[in-house]
């Protein structure tokens, strides 16, 4: 849980609510602008939270949808079967770096915001920063990142992600899930234009 999501970062955001008609595609349309090229670097997700706590669910719950869709194009890390959390963060993006050479690391994570702004959905340039708002050293993860607002920040805010609605949580992340999916839909197919191209380059 990065409760600080709007203060680690100044840079430009885009953000959209997930219950908005066309929000998967929003969510595309941002990857695809900032992931490399498919004949360079694989392409890691890591959805960091747990099942303990409702409002930080939300990481995992977008970890599973990945999961059952059988991704083909990226990697996925952080379930409910097997989250990324506090405990073992470090240890798995060690594991993520010796498993992947050089991955291009998006971070998932949940986040807490103002009142006007619960449901939104960001993605951002750089790291996503998991702990910073209850003073844990945790790791940054990620070069790019999406963060999800689950519920309103600035009181009690432990309380707060304990008595987050699942209904929502499960909304956004299901919005976040198919907008990855459109998105790995769309770069496996960018992948097998880029080949036929190298190939052609070569022939000729």
């Amino acid at each position: 849980m990065n409760l600080k999501a709007f203060m680690f970062d100044r840079k430009a955001k885009m953000q959209f609510m997930h219950d908005d008609l066309h929000a998967d595609e929003s969510l595309a349309d941002e990857l695809l602008q900032h992931i490399p090229s498919v004949t360079s670097r694989p392409i890691v997700f890591v959805c960091i939270g747990t099942d303990r706590s409702t409002g930080d669910s939300l990481g995992p719950l977008v970890g599973t949808l990945l999961e059952e869709k059988k991704l083909e194009s990226f990697y996925v890390y952080g379930t409910l079967d097997e989250p990324v959390h506090a405990v073992n963060l470090a240890d798995r993006l060690e594991e993520i770096k010796t498993l992947h050479s050089d991955p291009y690391i998006i971070g998932i994570d949940a986040c807490l915001g103002r009142n006007k702004n619960v449901g939104a959905i960001q993605v951002g340039q750089g790291p996503v920063k998991p702990g910073a708002g209850v003073n844990k050293e945790l790791p940054p993860v990620g070069e790019l990142h999406i963060t999800g607002i689950v519920n309103v920040s600035g009181f009690m805010e432990f309380y707060v992600l304990q008595n987050t609605r699942l209904n929502l949580v499960m909304k956004m992340a299901k919005t976040i899930a198919n907008g990855i999916y459109q998105a790995g839909l769309l770069y496996n197919k960018q992948s097998w234009t880029n080949l036929e191209w190298i190939e052609e380059e070569k022939t000729n």
